[in-house]
């Protein structure tokens, strides 16, 4: 069996790994933590130790801009959770006192959507 040489390409989606769909980006917030090899390939089992390896080195050489990159991603993220909680505040409550205001909220949607002809 042959085995195919590790490198990075870029294939629109910014620079990933020739064998996979994982991306540089997608790997950054690890080596800020200082993941191991092992821990990074516990969370993403496809992942070969040569290959986070051949994306370290980039990051390495990259670690200014990739940085930046990551803090953008991540407070963009958290924008869009901060969003995402002002349209539908998290329901407080047991579990089961969660899930008949869910069924609740779903009722009267229905109802609203519906109309009279299409009750919930």
């Amino acid at each position: 069996m042959t085995t195919r040489e590790v490198t990075l390409v870029d294939r629109g989606r910014g620079i990933q790994l020739s064998r996979s769909r994982i991306t540089v980006l997608d790997l950054v917030p690890y080596f800020r933590r200082g993941a191991s090899h092992e821990e990074i390939i516990r969370w993403i089992p496809i992942l070969t130790s040569e290959e986070i390896a051949v994306v370290e080195a980039y990051y390495r050489a990259h670690k200014g801009e990739l940085d930046d990159k990551d803090d953008r991603v991540m407070e963009y993220r958290e924008e869009q959770m901060r969003l995402q909680h002002a349209r539908i505040p998290p329901l407080e409550g047991t579990a089961e006192e969660r899930m008949n205001k869910l069924r609740e909220r779903l009722r009267r949607h229905l109802e609203e959507k519906n109309g009279e002809r299409h009750p919930a």
